[in-house]
């Protein structure tokens, strides 16, 4: 193929935004290349808020034709959580023409080096980057969050957490040198003397299954990182948000041609209604990586089945926040209902059971009683969402029926403390919005087990009374352990309950957020400093992004010859 774009090109271009990125995971100090705010963009080809939703509208009812070989068919059926049938219709792959097609180029893709394809995928980056108020949108139709959310978690942030994977994984392929002199002596006689070569070489096919919720954010690392240690990639969205990860296989598509590669290293599996094509593939000796975010169950049959790929999950969890004492009981109100009510806590970072002393809490307002923290974080959730505009902006709009109806499910478990309440969106009057529901329970009483050691993802929290902050310290442990959370949270103002929810998330693996009061909150995290997930409990078999995330992607091959 003819390079439009030559790997000098793209060095110059891209190499100060790699070092930075280099320095961002080596300090963990806050940096992004990628603007948050929707008016930063609308110069030097990238697209402004009306030329950006214009191309969202201009896609709706087309076929999105990727050029991609063994194409037998076309697939849809896209409903946007806010009532819009989309219409989008994506090309249905014959596995066994596509699969070998992919494997064409990785040739080329692997002898590249880590440099270059660094840089190609800063190209794509780049690009993605540009049409971020077009992908806002196509995130925001297919998941459900609010447009804003869909903005910055959906184009920014999940670019960030691309460009972090892509950063890791050049440091690991660069560790190794590409070449060495080896020399050892040999006393009177000559020394032997060896050349040897190392090359980091690429599993296969990786394959990325994608989420319905955070199709990009949570897509994207795996993406990369696999893009990025010279495999290709199949990318297997969810049937309800295909359009945001299909956009991105175009955008990759068209760099990868124009860099002198073929473009078959990324492609987009979409699938009939019903088909459930992940499974099948998973299984396919092809297949040697697998990416995944989603439940439990397949997330575990993955891992126990999928023997010849290396399987990174984020599967459930059931996050907790431990509520001792605080220093600023209106700001830790504050923060805790913002945190429960984003996106309807349809994040896998959202808290779902706060722990709270049967005997109350001492707080900078004097003691307060169980029954009186939990009234007050309902009326701060009532507070926080009592304006119908403001509440649309922070909900957005529930992503399926299930959630729907463990919401529903949930005001059954228990002494409901904050009900939910439906709200309309008068742009969109066919969304589902819901506000959280807040359920009282005993965490004595085995009944009350089932339900707070359950997740029950969506807007459900439970405040769990428990006898002690010791009580609490073991029932995060216990949580931790069997249940897995990719968060954990504490209010304290004690240094040895403090030390004891500690040593607890350092045993079990767990991310922890202490005190927080301003607008930092438990279920955010920021790319090239925050770990997402640790890898280390049953939430999840990886974090994002760290070594261990991006190693296992290559091994490393050496040719030796004597000097």
């Amino acid at each position: 193929m003819t390079a439009a774009l030559s790997a000098h090109e793209l060095i110059a271009r891209h190499r100060s935004t790699l070092d930075q990125a280099l320095e961002a995971i080596r300090t963990r100090a806050y940096w992004s290349p990628h603007p948050e705010h929707p008016k930063a963009y609308g110069e030097n080809g990238s697209l402004d808020a009306a030329t950006g939703k214009a191309a969202f509208d201009a896609l709706l009812g087309t076929r999105l034709d990727l050029g991609q070989p063994g194409t037998d068919g076309w697939v849809g059926g896209e409903t946007s959580p806010y009532g819009i049938d989309l219409g989008v219709t994506y090309p249905h792959a014959d596995l066994d023409v596509l699969l070998p097609a992919m494997k064409a180029g990785q040739r080329a893709w692997r002898d590249a080096g880590a440099e270059q394809r660094a840089v190609v995928c800063l190209e794509i980056f780049k690009r993605i980057s540009d049409r971020t108020h077009e992908f806002a949108h196509a995130v925001m139709h297919t998941s459900g969050q609010a447009f804003m959310m869909a903005f910055q978690a959906g184009g920014p942030h999940a670019q960030d957490r691309g460009l972090e994977a892509v950063a890791y994984a050049y440091v690991e392929q660069v560790r190794t040198p590409d070449n060495a002199e080896w020399t050892k002596p040999q006393g009177k006689r000559d020394p032997l003397a060896m050349t040897k070569q190392f090359t980091p070489v690429p599993r296969g096919i990786g394959m990325v299954i994608g989420c319905n919720t955070f199709p990009t954010w949570n897509g994207y690392p795996g993406l990369f990182a696999s893009l990025a240690t010279g495999n290709s990639v199949l990318v297997k969205p969810h049937p309800r948000a295909v359009l945001p990860l299909a956009l991105t296989v175009q955008v990759a598509r068209e760099v990868l041609a124009e860099t002198g590669f073929d473009p078959n290293l990324v492609a987009l599996a979409a699938e009939r209604p019903g088909e459930g094509i992940a499974k099948t593939l998973a299984l396919r000796p092809e297949i040697r990586i697998i990416d995944y975010t989603g439940s439990t169950e397949f997330g575990d049959w993955l891992e126990a089945n999928a023997r010849q790929a290396q399987v990174y999950t984020e599967k459930a969890g059931v996050n907790t926040v431990v509520v001792h004492s605080t220093s600023d009981y209106k700001g830790m109100l504050s923060n805790l209902a913002f945190s429960l009510s984003l996106y309807s806590g349809q994040m896998c970072t959202t808290p779902q059971n706060l722990l709270v002393p049967r005997e109350g809490i001492s707080t900078d307002q004097g003691p307060k009683s169980y029954d009186e923290v939990v009234a007050d974080l309902a009326k701060s959730v009532d507070g926080l969402l009592g304006d119908d505009a403001r509440a649309n902006a922070l909900l957005g709009a529930i992503v399926n029926p299930d959630v729907k109806a463990r919401l529903e499910a949930a005001a059954g478990l228990g002494e409901v403390a904050l009900a939910s309440r439906e709200i309309t969106n008068p742009d969109f009057p066919g969304a589902v919005v819901r506000t959280p529901v807040i359920v009282k329970l005993d965490g004595a009483k085995p009944d009350a087990e089932a339900a707070y050691m359950s997740e029950c993802f969506g807007p459900v929290s439970f405040a769990v009374a428990v006898d002690s902050a010791a009580d609490a310290a073991e029932l995060l442990r216990r949580t931790v352990r069997e249940k897995g959370a990719m968060t954990v949270g504490a209010y304290t103002t004690d240094p040895e309950v403090e030390q004891d929810v500690r040593e607890v998330c350092l045993e079990e693996a767990a991310q922890l957020s202490l005190n927080l009061t301003g607008g930092v909150y438990v279920n955010q995290t920021a790319a090239f400093s925050d770990f997402h997930g640790s890898g280390g409990n049953p939430a999840a078999s990886a974090a994002l992004c760290d070594g261990a995330f991006v190693a296992n992607r290559f091994r490393v091959v050496e040719v030796r010859r004597e000097a």
